[in-house]
């Protein structure tokens, strides 16, 4: 589940109901786009490196300030991130 400090950034679903572990996608690029050190520390405990930064290869909704920031963070190079391409 969701913990309460962070129900602001998930405000357009039903966070009762909200499994992130069913969506994995939604949850890390939720979070990598709009988290703040909080949350990055709950999403690093909850979801694997490789998830993490399979999301980032493949997510293209990110903003590309905010996937260049993480393909930094993670060592990914820009042409790898979907965002950036």
């Amino acid at each position: 589940m969701i913990p309460d400090q962070l129900q602001s950034f998930f405000w357009d679903i039903r966070i009762a109901d909200f499994d992130p572990k069913k969506y994995p996608d939604y949850t890390i690029a939720r979070i990598l786009e709009l988290g703040n050190p909080e949350a990055v520390s709950w999403l690093q405990q909850n979801f694997t490196e490789e998830e993490i930064t399979r999301v980032l290869r493949l997510e293209r909704r990110l903003s590309a300030k905010s996937a260049n920031y993480w393909a930094l963070i993670y060592r990914i190079s820009a042409e790898e991130v979907a965002a950036l391409n």
